[in-house]
């Protein structure tokens, strides 16, 4: 199944970072563990309709992985993958890789 997001709005899919141990060596179990908010821009809408009726293009693009905060966007599911659909504005920012 494909989607895509309307307007300002972006499909992300989480990265998980799988480490289960502490620094000190304790295991941590999955209901102790926070969700990242680290994840890759699967789906891009158009842009951010202004009042004038202007389309303003997005400044992220599919494949760019982003920051986003603790409480943003709506999980979904699809083809039991979990995604999360967020607007532009609720990412914090963009990480590049390092050369």
């Amino acid at each position: 199944m494909n989607i895509r997001p309307l307007y300002d709005r972006i499909l992300v899919k989480r990265i998980e970072n799988n480490e289960e141990k502490t620094s000190g060596g304790l295991f941590i179990p999955d209901s102790a563990k926070e969700k990242p908010q680290e994840g890759e821009v699967v789906a891009v809408g158009k842009g951010k309709r202004l009042e004038d009726g202007k389309i303003v293009p997005l400044d992220v693009k599919a494949g760019d992985r982003i920051l986003f905060g603790k409480y943003s966007g709506s999980e979904i599911k699809l083809d039991g993958n979990e995604y999360m659909i967020m607007r532009e504005d609720e990412v914090l920012g963009i990480l590049d890789a390092k050369a």
